[in-house]
């Protein structure tokens, strides 16, 4: 893992398969307790958006490891007052080892990384949340062995949770079927990008159709219909995405075998009913925890200690 060392991860597609895969087999490592880097290095939080499991998470991975953590809430920092990206890069790089951002805007993330040395983490944005995806794709390794050949169908708004599995399920070699209302697809570009990582190897579709994209999959994933800042505008989409809800009508069109993934948090009764995410196909919890693993194995790789 040294050719990650002091490198950046603003989008899952920074890595190459093979990274991908040397980082799921670390994280698996780091679970299991067979592996145990240590450090004494300083992780830094800089979350412009309200945060649960990315938070704990990082702070959690980041103690297990020997390191220190500092919240840097923009509320009481100077970046909440409006200093520029550039002085604010500039002074972390000089007191940090590693940076995680969780942020609105993908550029606001890459300007920060031109200004600092120091590797900086794609902690959320708008576009992308690749950390979520390294999860996800360890929780779906623990259930089937291999990744490849698998279908993944993900119902819902073509966030940014949409765009970082499409690029996670072509680089790892698993279909992937996003279906969602028409006007709420993801991003164009996005999904030109998984197909060519793809290169005709796996399947990348997109479709209105939730039947259609679930039939056979052994993977669901959804996550809520209107992303943080968007909170306005959730009833009104209700009854839009409401053909997308994963309910026990939806998931029986998939494989017998398959499992539930939602990135959290949920809203019961709409993208997810409680019978699903309660039930024995739901690997919720599994997936809520192997965010610490697989991010440890992130923190690791970046600061060369694995």
């Amino acid at each position: 893992m040294g050719a990650l060392q002091g490198r950046d991860l603003l989008s899952l597609a920074d890595l190459t398969t093979d990274e991908l895969q040397e980082l799921l087999h670390l994280a698996a490592q780091l679970k299991a307790g067979t592996t145990k880097p240590r450090c004494e290095k300083i992780l830094g939080l800089l979350f412009y958006k309200a945060s649960t499991r990315t938070r704990v998470s990082f702070s959690a991975a980041m103690y297990q490891l020997g390191g220190q953590v500092l919240d840097l809430n923009p509320s009481v920092t100077q970046v909440g007052r409006g200093e520029p990206i550039s002085d604010t890069a500039r002074v972390l790089d000089r007191y940090l080892d590693i940076l995680a951002i969780r942020t609105f805007d993908q550029r606001d993330l890459e300007a920060f990384a031109s200004y600092a040395q120091i590797p900086i983490i794609n902690a959320l944005t708008d576009l992308e949340h690749p950390c979520q995806v390294l999860a996800d794709l360890q929780t779906i390794q623990e259930s089937f062995a291999s990744l490849s050949g698998l279908t993944l169908a993900y119902m819902g708004d073509g966030n940014n949770m949409a765009h970082s599995l499409i690029l996670g399920c072509a680089m790892s070699g698993i279909n992937v079927r996003v279906a969602s209302p028409p006007e709420y697809s993801p991003l164009e570009a996005v999904v030109q990008k998984a197909q060519a990582i793809a290169n005709g190897k796996t399947e990348v579709t997109v479709t209105a159709d939730p039947v259609a994209a679930v039939t056979g999959a052994q993977v669901v994933y959804t996550d809520v219909w209107a992303s943080m800042g968007q909170e306005a505008l959730a009833e009104t989409r209700i009854p839009i995405f409401q053909p997308y809800q994963v309910s026990e009508v939806l998931l029986s069109h998939a494989d017998k075998e398959a499992i539930v993934l939602h990135c959290l948090p949920a809203h019961r009764g709409e993208e997810i009913t409680d019978a699903v995410i309660e039930g024995p196909q739901s690997r919720v919890w599994d997936q809520a925890e192997n965010r610490m693993h697989a991010q440890k194995a992130l923190l690791a790789s970046l600061l060369g200690i694995a």
